[in-house]
């Protein structure tokens, strides 16, 4: 009988291939494997020491008896690869995953050279650079430490082994990644938002020329040479319907204006369609800088803690936004947002990042003066207003608690509050700082939202004018949200405790997490990509930790 030449072809085929994974799973690839999980350190990458990896990647290798775990799992080292080097479509570097310098042995073994030395060290690699990946997208690159942040991740566990079983049993290394990824929607979104800008920041744009004749901005109705170019910027950036017809004149109005009001309210300035200084300079902003916005706003996101199911409130300190989420982890699901004020950007001021517990809300609050500001403020203006005691309806109290409040402001009050001895708060009542409502997530910084008398500062554009605390806009809303599952908790009821003059402590049910961070891009449930300026420089200081590690 005689046997098929294609079938002979067949079976040398598989003959070979079973004789070349024999030789890369031979005895000497596994010692050399075993040496380098054991040292965890490779002079070839980027960054050498894999030490803080070593437990992961004994617990695979033992599973194979330090055979290799990719050159014996035919495509997967290639569709690895490929997921590495798509690391900026992630907000990542493909260079820290060591792209190239992998394509370059895993073509060279392709090719033939399968020195024991060469297998295990292109093995131990890919998968170092596997955990590698998948660590900087489930925590982040740095810790938020790191950065300067007095917060950690929480328990963010990340079972790498199993990452690494789940893709060489299904082959499915793009869903592996994404698993790895944050499930927040609004990283989601945002990831989404950074595929879409790299792409615009291909587009050549024409410069936007200066307003005319030394003026300072264009108004509506203005003539006006760029009013071409903006329509350019603004189309390109969707502010400008594309079915908008094009400017037939230099002359600035219409469709045109009402699209700069919508990039005006999109990066957070006055949206009043009037060409000032700040909205040119925002428009001449290089699409690049819009990435690397992205980029730095997805490594914060990734420091966040996975939500569970239930409500959460958060503020993003340069949106000066808070939402209020009936499932945190659909922030498509908010049942309020609100404009909220925070610390203003000068040290000392400044809003923490943080996350915190939401335990129980203050109604007519007290107002107890913060230390440094009784020494810095209160008491200095004491001393050239002496009225100004009793104008802001102020009391002191003892600081071990002990006796009955001084209401009257005289030489031995004066020297109590100087030396520290007493310290100031204010009464409850219209003039009280802290408005009618505050709520409380207990924390060392002393930080905590509250309501305002000064609701005029929600109008303003930027909003950072408190000593830290986070003022919010609709404060009776709130307490609604916070006391949905109190049902005797009225919005009349909260209204008439808010102006009750004395204060009252109500218990929540359940703590809500509140997450204080800080973004300066941010894709909101309209699906409109917002930037904000870096009004505390933490973008730069981010860059500088990141080049640091």
């Amino acid at each position: 009988m005689r046997v098929p030449l294609l079938l002979v072809a067949g079976l040398a085929l598989q003959l070979t291939a079973a004789l070349s994974l024999s030789q890369v799973a031979g005895p000497p690839e596994r010692d050399q494997l075993h040496m380098l999980v054991t040292r965890a350190i490779l002079p070839q990458l980027r960054h050498p020491d894999f030490s803080h990896l070593r437990p992961a990647l004994e617990e695979v290798y033992r599973e194979t008896d330090y055979s290799p775990r990719w050159l014996s799992a035919g495509s997967a080292p290639r569709a690895m690869l490929a997921e590495l080097a798509d690391a900026p479509n992630h907000g990542l570097v493909a260079a820290d995953y060591d792209v190239d310098w992998l394509e370059r042995e895993l073509t060279a073994i392709q090719a033939g050279d399968r020195s024991p030395e060469r297998i295990a060290r292109a093995d131990v690699a890919l998968t170092v650079s596997f955990f590698r990946f998948a660590s900087d997208l489930h925590l982040g690159r740095i810790t938020p430490e790191q950065a300067g942040f007095k917060f950690s991740e929480g328990d963010k566990p990340l079972d790498l082994p199993a990452l690494l079983r789940g893709g060489m049993a299904t082959g499915r290394w793009h869903h592996v990644v994404a698993t790895a990824e944050p499930s927040l929607t609004l990283y989601r979104r945002l990831e989404a938002a950074l595929a879409r800008y790299r792409t615009l920041a291909t587009a050549p744009l024409s410069p936007i020329p200066a307003p005319p004749g030394g003026k300072s901005k264009i108004q509506p109705g203005d003539r006006y040479a760029g009013v071409a170019s903006i329509a350019e910027r603004l189309r390109l950036f969707g502010d400008l319907p594309a079915n908008a017809a094009a400017p037939s004149s230099d002359r600035y109005e219409g469709a045109l204006v009402d699209a700069v009001r919508a990039f005006q309210e999109r990066h957070g300035l006055q949206a009043d369609g009037v060409l000032g200084r700040d909205t040119l300079a925002e428009l001449a902003i290089p699409l690049a800088t819009r990435v690397h916005q992205i980029e730095l706003s997805l490594e914060r996101l990734r420091w966040l803690p996975e939500l569970h199911a239930g409500p959460a409130i958060a503020v993003n300190i340069p949106s000066y936004r808070l939402w209020a989420f009936a499932d945190a982890r659909d922030d498509a699901a908010a049942q309020l947002t609100m404009a909220v004020v925070v610390g203003r950007a000068v040290k000392a001021r400044e809003t923490p990042v943080f996350i915190g517990q939401m335990r129980y809300l203050d109604f007519s609050p007290y107002w107890n003066v913060p230390p440094p500001i009784q020494r810095a403020e209160i008491v200095p203006r004491l001393g050239r207003d002496p009225g100004y005691w009793e104008r802001e309806n102020f009391e002191a109290v003892s600081v071990d608690g002990k006796g009955a409040p001084v209401t009257v402001l005289d030489d031995s009050t004066m020297q109590g509050l100087k030396s520290g001895a007493l310290r100031v708060r204010q009464r409850p009542g219209a003039k009280n700082a802290l408005g009618g409502v505050k709520f409380v997530l207990p924390n060392t910084m002393d930080i905590y939202l509250h309501s305002t008398s000064a609701q005029q500062l929600f109008s303003q554009a930027r909003r950072d004018f408190s000593h830290g605390c986070i003022r919010v806009e609709d404060p009776a809303a709130l307490a609604a949200f916070v006391l949905r599952d109190q049902p005797v908790w009225t919005p009349e009821r909260i209204r008439g405790a808010m102006a009750a003059g004395k204060q009252s402590t109500v218990m929540l049910t359940q703590p809500i997490p509140v997450l204080i961070f800080y973004t300066t891009a941010i894709v909101e449930a309209d699906g409109k990509v917002r930037f904000a300026s870096d009004i505390y420089g933490l973008d730069a200081r981010l860059e500088e930790a990141l080049s640091a590690r």
